[in-house]
């Protein structure tokens, strides 16, 4: 059995109420609880205490974050939870201030992470198609990939010791959705990553 804790990011506007990223989280709680895992679920739209937070990133084995790409990042509110929840736990909980040290005071910036035995992985939902990424011919992304625009979210990570599992991505869910297609495709990244754990489980 290993610790799993999913954030779910949405921001639910009118136009996009957080629908498929809510199935997303939720289908991982399940398909991962049925494998045998331990799973905590938090609904960052929902509200959520700053300190068991920080607790429940400290319990866990790895952490799932799930949200949609709003203006080429994570929602608002999502930001907000990072900026809450990271920041409490900087007096070495998650992480110890900025890693760096009076006697080296140049050295080692962002190396300070208390998680080094913590995965994580991304899982996004995106307007863009996929084709708009990986291809130096596609005028706005230039031949980014997704954990290109994603550095950030990455960097944040690294910052706390986690270490990086491959991302998972939905693209084009606005314009022309395949959401069964996609969801086929997460149960199978799912039991990619987490096979080897729910065998031991089983």
């Amino acid at each position: 059995m290993t610790k799993i804790l999913i954030l779910n990011g949405a921001q639910p506007y009118g136009f996009a109420p957080g629908g498929l990223n809510a199935t997303l989280a939720g289908r991982a709680k399940d398909r991962l609880e049925a494998q045998g895992h331990d799973v905590r679920l938090t609904t960052v739209a929902d509200g959520y205490d700053v300190e068991a937070e920080v607790e429940s990133h400290r319990w866990a084995d790895t952490v799932i974050l799930q949200f949609p790409i709003n203006w080429m990042g994570v929602p608002w509110t999502f930001k907000k939870y990072m900026d809450e929840v990271y920041t409490a736990g900087m007096d070495g909980r998650l992480c110890a201030g900025d890693g760096r040290t009076a006697e080296a005071p140049k050295a080692s910036y962002g190396m300070g992470g208390a998680l080094t035995g913590t995965r994580y992985m991304i899982s996004a939902t995106f307007n863009a198609p996929s084709e708009a990424f990986d291809d130096p011919a596609q005028p706005f992304f230039e031949g980014m990939s997704m954990d290109d625009l994603l550095r950030p979210v990455h960097l944040n990570a690294k910052f706390f010791g986690m270490t990086p599992q491959p991302s998972f991505g939905a693209f084009d869910v606005m314009k022309n959705p395949q959401v069964d297609a996609d969801l086929v495709r997460f149960d199978a990244y799912l039991d990619s990553l987490f096979a080897e754990v729910g065998h031991v489980a089983a």
